[in-house]
């Protein structure tokens, strides 16, 4: 299949069929999308889609943001998932202020540089904010050519070298093409080409994906889900939920004893949520001083709280 091929069938299909969503508006600014990307790690587009709208009409700038305790910016991450990102892109915004003049930087390498942005993140910022020409390699695309281009039903469970080296090889020299093929490659691993059940028949490639005409072989290997019940992670979630509602420090007693009660307001039907998960007391500390050392949460004289 020759590249030039494949560009314009997905050019063609992503005119049509891309999704409306705020952060591809031409007036969403470089800090809009950079939120959009933190967010939408390992998170699907309907869950990040309201909150990210609450954050750019709180925090408009990095330095609306930056300008907040840390605390704010968990707290306001909701049930959103892997709260760290909310640390991390507070403390991204505080290093674009006072190393960037609070203007998102644009070019790969210095977005980099950024607390939480790694090799995706800052490529798919300097391609989706600012037009440059940086290979975005997420799960959707990986997805999308190791089917088409490779024949496999999946990509490898951790990305290879391989992989880079075909996703750079596929990557159009014009930048406004580049930045192109990013969005609708990744847009087609998501509402088509997808990991389960991929719609092959509303796909712009199957006359020429390698997959199809291989007879679509099963993986390669077998994908193993992330397990959530009864888990530390579902413990620390419930911990940060009665946090997070809670307008004064919440005693560890308080968190670690079924039968405690707390007077904030809206703390008791949180912590009869965290209760009812029948955590032991190992693992409800496991998951409290978990949070505590990776400075989700902080221990004051009164109690536990959110970073100040």
């Amino acid at each position: 299949m020759k590249h030039d091929n494949l560009h314009q069938l997905l050019d063609t299909w992503f005119a049509a069929h891309a999704r409306d969503l705020p952060w591809r508006s031409p007036d969403c600014t470089p800090w809009g999308i950079m939120v959009s990307e933190f967010m939408l790690q390992q998170t699907p587009v309907a869950r990040v889609l309201p909150l990210w709208q609450e954050w750019l009409q709180r925090w408009p700038r990095p330095a609306d943001l930056a300008a907040e305790p840390s605390g704010e910016a968990v707290r306001s991450w909701g049930r959103l998932g892997y709260p760290r990102r909310a640390l991390r892109l507070h403390a991204a915004a505080a290093a674009i202020v006072s190393e960037h003049d609070g203007e998102v930087p644009d070019s790969f390498d210095e977005l980099l540089r950024l607390p939480g942005a790694g090799n995706y993140t800052a490529a798919a910022i300097a391609s989706f904010a600012f037009g440059k020409r940086e290979t975005v390699v997420d799960t959707n695309i990986r997805r999308v050519q190791a089917r088409a281009i490779r024949g496999r039903a999946l990509p490898e469970p951790a990305l290879t070298a391989a992989e880079s080296e075909l996703a750079r090889d596929l990557l159009p020299s014009d930048p406004a093409a580049a930045v192109r093929w990013n969005a609708s490659t990744m847009e087609l691993g998501a509402l088509v080409c997808t990991a389960k059940a991929p719609k092959c028949g509303q796909c712009p490639l199957l006359g020429s994906c390698r997959w199809v005409a291989e007879g679509r072989p099963e993986p390669h290997y077998q994908p193993k889900g992330q397990s959530w019940h009864g888990t530390d992670r579902q413990v620390r979630g419930a911990l940060m939920a009665v946090l997070r509602v809670s307008d004064v420090p919440v005693p560890s007693g308080v968190l670690l004893d079924p039968a405690a009660e707390h007077p904030a307001a809206g703390a008791g039907t949180a912590l009869r949520k965290l209760h009812s998960l029948q955590a032991d007391a190992s693992q409800l500390e496991r998951a409290l001083n978990g949070l505590l050392q990776d400075r989700l949460a902080e221990q004051t004289a009164d109690g536990v709280q959110l970073p100040g």
